[in-house]
């Protein structure tokens, strides 16, 4: 993939008005006939609603005319076929534009959720998971809820709007004085609220991206929470965030309410038109009492329909703030693929060697991390990462796996720069397992399965024994069929590390890196979970940031980083025979594991 200059802490895109155009016509593809037939069933139930308030005011002619009985029934009649034809048709139109709607939604979520996955680990790091999280759980709500309230709004509303005035017109063409009258007043009002909600709603969402984001650090930290009391320091930043968060809102609500205002004053100022227009058209005899009742009637017809326009604004413009933040994650998501794409043509690499020269890198915002560094791994050889904390070993590691571009210098893998292997290519070649591993929900069978989809049983038994972890696993409650992860049963460290590992040797990438994957086994499980690491990392090309230096102690080769810099490097004896820094730490662990 191309490699792109990312600034630590930008958020992602929120896409413009095409873009989300784009994006929402793309959820609505291969729908047309049901979308035209939706435009028939609303035309025609909306034709049909107009029945009973011509009958009510024809009634009233027939009365002044002295009429008999019988007209009354006939549009009595009327009356009831019109109620039912309405009834029916609005019935059908709002389940047709439900499912409508509903399926471009599942489709939108899909896309959504699709792209959130393809992103790379850098961007996902850069941008943060909170306002991913965000966008997948806040904006899709939104937008769903916008679905669900305005779209049948919009769609019923709306015929009934344009059917009701080209009735108006048919009564007398001089009644739509009253468009004149009403129309500058709602044309105000929602010039006023799409002016000023867009941007309200807008920073909305981007607050509860960062509530988000703060809620979700102290939660996935939670044993550090308890642990150190930090519950009322973490408190502090989403209390600040969540006033952040009713601020607009609040500053949300005032707008809505100067929409309701304009609109009743709109309602007002129509019935006195069309009062006003009827009498002088009554007083000229031009029309009837019963055309100027009917007339007032579908205009009080339409206080129903202009309202839920104007009130579904709200509702509207929020779902739209989250469907742009939505369909700008897409489009990155679709930037990124095109970018991957054009590296299929990339050469296969030769050989399992990585090779980095002057490496450089270093967030944007912060100083360079790791300076001018150069190494390389041989085809199958393990070699081990070690330093002290803060040495710059997990970023080397992280820019070596292609997670972050080098800021400058070169990594290649069989002679095939890394940026140009493609991110399908790239992980399926170097794998990177952390010390945090994730268990995915279902059970262990799926677990293992999501690096191997094809793999049979007894493919996933025989991994499970090279990690040493067929033991636990058969005494599972229902042994591959096993519930775990969120829900699920519960998992020490140890053994959530060994299904990674396992997964590993599923997947069968030619260099593995292994970034203190065997931190968390604890002194009892350390050597047990040193040895299924070994045994993943067999006929592979393997990167080590060692934890425990028993472990860098059988790797062919040892490199010692300092201040992002390497300082050291050679077998383990040759290092401990130097003397240097290597075998001070060797001697100072060493006596650490006697005192145990």
């Amino acid at each position: 993939m191309t490699t792109t200059s990312v600034r630590a802490g930008e958020r992602f895109r929120t896409a413009d008005a095409r873009g989300t155009v784009r994006v929402a016509r793309s959820a609505f593809a291969g729908k047309g006939r049901v979308a035209f037939g939706v435009f028939v069933v609303l035309v025609i139930g909306a034709a049909a609603g107009l029945v009973t308030p011509w009958a009510m005011g024809r009634s009233v002619d027939v009365v002044l005319e002295g009429g008999d009985l019988t007209d009354i029934a006939w549009l009595a009649g009327a009356m009831v076929v019109g109620v039912i034809v309405f009834a029916v048709l609005s019935g059908l139109g709002l389940m047709l534009t439900s499912q409508l709607f509903e399926t471009g939604l599942a489709r939108l979520r899909e896309r959504m959720l699709a792209a959130a996955m393809r992103l790379p680990l850098a961007r996902i790091e850069s941008a943060g998971s909170g306002d991913l999280v965000s966008r997948a759980t806040d904006d899709v709500a939104q937008v769903s809820s916008a679905i669900r309230e305005a779209a049948p709004a919009i769609s019923g509303a709306l015929f009934t709007v344009v059917l009701t005035m080209l009735g108006l017109a048919v009564l007398d063409w001089r009644f739509l004085i009253v468009l004149i009258v009403v129309l500058p007043v709602h044309y105000l009002g929602a010039r006023m609220y799409t002016r000023d909600a867009p941007p309200i709603y807008q920073q909305s969402r981007v607050a509860m991206g960062e509530r988000a984001h703060h809620v979700l650090g102290g939660i996935r930290g939670l044993p550090t929470v308890h642990a150190f009391d930090l519950g009322p320091a973490l408190a502090g930043p989403i209390d600040e965030h969540s006033w952040w968060v009713a601020r607009w809102e609040l500053r949300a609500r005032i707008v809505v309410n100067r929409l309701f205002g304009r609109v009743n004053l709109a309602e007002f100022l129509g019935m006195a038109s069309i009062l006003f227009v009827g009498f002088l058209l009554v007083d000229s005899d031009a029309i009837t009492v019963g055309v100027t009742t009917t007339a007032m009637l579908f205009f009080l017809r339409l206080f129903g329909p202009l309202g839920q326009l104007l009130m579904v604004m709200d509702s509207l413009q929020s779902g739209l703030a989250s469907l742009s933040r939505i369909a700008g994650l897409i489009e990155e998501c679709e930037e990124y693929e095109d970018a991957d794409r054009e590296h299929t043509d990339a050469p296969e690499p030769v050989g399992r060697v990585l090779v980095a020269r002057d490496v450089h890198f270093g967030y944007d915002t912060g100083p360079e991390i790791v300076h001018g560094v150069d190494l390389k791994i041989g085809d199958g050889e393990h070699v081990a990462l070690v330093g002290a904390s803060g040495a710059g070993k997990t970023t080397f590691a992280a820019v070596l796996a292609g997670v972050h571009p080098a800021s400058s210098g070169t990594v290649t893998f069989g002679g095939v720069p890394i940026g140009e292997l493609g991110d399908e290519r790239r992980t399926r070649e170097i794998a990177l397992v952390t010390q945090e591993v994730h268990v995915f929900s279902g059970s262990v069978r799926n677990d293992l399965r999501m690096a191997a989809p094809d793999a049979s049983d007894g493919e996933l038994v025989g991994v499970l024994e090279r990690v040493g972890a067929h033991g636990w696993v058969s005494r599972l409650p229902s042994g591959l069929d096993t519930e775990v992860g969120s829900g699920g049963h519960v998992l020490t460290p140890m053994q959530e590390q060994q299904l990674a590992l396992a997964r590993l040797i599923l997947l069968d990438p030619a260099l593995v890196i292994l970034d203190e994957a065997t931190a968390d086994a604890g002194s009892a499980g350390a050597d047990e979970l040193e040895a299924s690491a070994e045994e993943a990392l067999r006929g592979r090309s393997a990167l080590i940031v060692a934890h425990r230096l028993s472990q860098a102690a059988r790797a062919d080769r040892i490199v010692l980083m300092d201040d992002g810099r390497i300082v050291e490097q050679g077998s383990h004896d040759e290092l401990v025979g130097r003397g240097g820094r290597y075998a001070r730490l060797w001697a100072a662990w060493s006596v650490g594991r006697s005192g145990e």
